[in-house]
C-alpha cells in the first residue's frame, strides 16, 4: 500500500485521544468521498518528540498531522516542520472560530502571524481529591496542609496514599511540578532582563518541598517516580490516591470511564505558599499538519471537523477535553462531569510556559535539576547554583 493512499496520524498515547480519533475520523469519512485509510499510531511523549521533530516526521510527510504539545511550537515553527494554517482559517474556519474558544487557547499556537494549530485538548493543572475522603470544607490552601493531609490519608495497607507525582524523567512532568512550586511561592524562571533565573530562595524552597514529599513514603504513592502524568491518573482513577494536582483531564476521565473512584471526585485549586497566590499552568494539545504531508488540504478539513462542536464533545464524552467553551457550558456534560464547568475558572488564573525555540533544552536542565534533588542528598542551594549557571550558558532568555 503507498504513502499516498493511508492518512498518518501520531498521536500522544492515551486513551481517550486514540479511540476518539478513530471516532473522528469514521465521522469525517461519511462527509468525505474519497478518504485514505487511516492509520493512527500512539507514543508516549519522549517518542513523540522524537518522530514529529528529531526524525524529522512532520517535514518529511512521514505524518500528515501531529499532536503538538504547546511546549513545541516555537521549535516546530523554527524548523518548519507544520504548515501555517492562517490563510485556510481565513477562507474556511471552524465554526465560531477564534470567538468560540477562550483566547488562551489560542496564543500560543500564534507565531508572527502564522497560526500552527488548532487546540484538541484542553484542561490545566488543579487539585483533584476524592471527596468521599475528602470533605470540601477541608480542600487544603496551602503546601504545608497538602502534606499534613497526604500523611493522614496514607493506609498502605489498604492500597491508599495521599497523594501522587509524575516524577518519570521526560522533560515534561517534574519540570511542570517545579513551575508550579516555584510560582505558587511567588517565584519565576526569568528574571527582569529576561534571563533566566533558578538560583533564587522561591526555587530553593520549592524543590526542598518536593524533595521531602517524593522521599516521604508517608505521603507518596511508591510508584511516584516511575510515573508520567497519564500512569498517575490511573492510579487515582484506579482509587489508590486521596487526592492529587494533576491536569483537570484525568478528573473528567474518573468521570467518563468505569473507575472506582467515579462519582467521588471534585476539583479545587493548587495548593501554595503561606502568603503567595494558587496559580495553574496551561499546557494543551494541538492538531497540527505536517508540512510534508501529501495532504494538506484533506488534513485541514480533518482538523476543521475535529474543532466542531460535535466533535468536541465527542473526545469530551470518550474522556480527553474539549476545548470549546460550548462543551464546558453543555447541560450533558455537566451531567457526565459535574465539576466541568469549573474549567472557565481554572483559565482564568493559569499561566503559560514561555514560547522559546530552545526551551525544550531549559526543560531537560530544569528535569535534571529536579531528579538530582529528589534522588540525592547534594544540598539544593548548591544545585540550583549548578543549574543557574547551566542554563545561562544555554543562552536561553526570553524576550
Amino acid at each position: 500500500m503507498s504513502r499516498g493512499s493511508r492518512f498518518r496520524i501520531a498521536i500522544r498515547r492515551f486513551g481517550p485521544f486514540e479511540s476518539a480519533i478513530r471516532k473522528q475520523w469514521d465521522r469525517f469519512c461519511q462527509t468525505e468521498q474519497e478518504a485514505p485509510e487511516l492509520e493512527a499510531e500512539a507514543f508516549d511523549l519522549p517518542e513523540l518528540y522524537e518522530t514529529l521533530f528529531e526524525r524529522e516526521g512532520l517535514r518529511r510527510g512521514d505524518w500528515d498531522v501531529g499532536f503538538i504539545n504547546t511546549d513545541w511550537v516555537a521549535a516546530a515553527r523554527a524548523t518548519g516542520a507544520v504548515l501555517d494554517l492562517a490563510d485556510h482559517l481565513r477562507s474556511a474556519p471552524p465554526h465560531g472560530y477564534p470567538g468560540a474558544w477562550t483566547p488562551s487557547l489560542l496564543r500560543l499556537q500564534q507565531c508572527d502571524g502564522a497560526v500552527l494549530g488548532l487546540p484538541y485538548h484542553d484542561g490545566p493543572e488543579c487539585l483533584i481529591y476524592r471527596k468521599d475522603l475528602l470533605d470540601p470544607s477541608r480542600v487544603p490552601q496551602t503546601w504545608e496542609e497538602f502534606r499534613d493531609l497526604a500523611r493522614h490519608f496514607t493506609q498502605p495497607g489498604k492500597g491508599l496514599y495521599g497523594t501522587v507525582f509524575a516524577a518519570f524523567p521526560d522533560g515534561h512532568n517534574t519540570v511542570y511540578d517545579f513551575c508550579l512550586q516555584l510560582w505558587t511561592r511567588g517565584g519565576e524562571l526569568f528574571d527582569g532582563a529576561g534571563r533566566v533565573t533558578l538560583d533564587t530562595p522561591q526555587a530553593v524552597d520549592a524543590l526542598e518541598f518536593y524533595r521531602a514529599m517524593l522521599n516521604d513514603p508517608r505521603a507518596v504513592h511508591p510508584g511516584s517516580r516511575k510515573f508520567d502524568s497519564v500512569q498517575s491518573g490511573l492510579a487515582f482513577a484506579a482509587g489508590e490516591v486521596a487526592m492529587m494536582v494533576n491536569w483537570f483531564g484525568f478528573a473528567a476521565l474518573c468521570e467518563t470511564g468505569d473507575y472506582p473512584v467515579r462519582g467521588k471526585v471534585d476539583i479545587a485549586g493548587i495548593p501554595r505558599a503561606a502568603g503567595s497566590s494558587s496559580v495553574s499552568l496551561n499546557v494543551y494539545w494541538l492538531l497540527s499538519i505536517g508540512s510534508g504531508s501529501p495532504h494538506r488540504d484533506l488534513a485541514f478539513r480533518f482538523l476543521r471537523h475535529c474543532a466542531d462542536p460535535a466533535m468536541d464533545r465527542l473526545l469530551t464524552l470518550e474522556g480527553g477535553i474539549g476545548c470549546r467553551k460550548s462543551t464546558w457550558r453543555d447541560a450533558e456534560v455537566n451531567r457526565a462531569v459535574p465539576f466541568y464547568h469549573k474549567l472557565e475558572s481554572l483559565h482564568a488564573n493559569a499561566r503559560e510556559l514561555p514560547r522559546l525555540e530552545r526551551w525544550p533544552e531549559l526543560a531537560k536542565t530544569i528535569d535534571m535539576l529536579v531528579l538530582e534533588a529528589i534522588d540525592g542528598q547534594r544540598p539544593v542551594a548548591d544545585l540550583v547554583r549548578a543549574a543557574q549557571l547551566k542554563a545561562r550558558n544555554l543562552a536561553v532568555s526570553q524576550p
